[in-house]
């Protein structure tokens, strides 16, 4: 059975940013699920046991090796996708949250072949498709953490 395809997946993916208007991305590798060679914010399968705070702060320690703090959490919503030929559906619950650029690394080389800081009007391509869906979707929410 498989989050996503055989049952409805829960994700909590999190757009780490500076407080300036500078967010961290990485390119997803070849080693990933899917949508590989595509930039995207962190994220992470909602564990059970933890919520929804709790699952953000650890995925953010576990893939950029930092601590965050939540500044704000987005509308849970629906993500369709087709990927290898197959429906997927997500539910994602995606959350803003402040960083030390400083003390933000790759703490999984084996699916993440870069990082870098990007502001909103200068995103890289080719984006994954769920976090293309959200800034879209969700445009009000990401205008506030835009630079002055």
């Amino acid at each position: 059975m498989k989050p996503g395809v055989n049952y409805v997946g829960i994700s909590t993916p999190f757009y780490c940013n500076d407080g300036k208007g500078h967010f961290v991305l990485h390119k997803r590798s070849k080693n990933c699920r899917d949508e590989q060679g595509r930039w995207d914010t962190g994220s992470g399968q909602l564990r059970f046991s933890q919520t929804v705070e709790e699952n953000v702060l650890r995925e953010v320690k576990e893939e950029y090796g930092c601590k965050g703090e939540i500044q704000e959490q987005l509308p849970a919503h629906s993500i369709f996708r087709k990927q290898n030929g197959r429906m997927t559906h997500w539910l994602v619950i995606p959350s803003f949250v402040l960083v030390n650029p400083k003390k933000v690394r790759i703490r999984e080389p084996h699916k993440a072949d870069e990082i870098g800081w990007f502001t909103l009007d200068n995103l890289p391509k080719p984006l994954h498709t769920g976090f293309q869906f959200t800034l879209k979707k969700y445009k009000k929410y990401f205008r506030k953490y835009k630079k002055p």
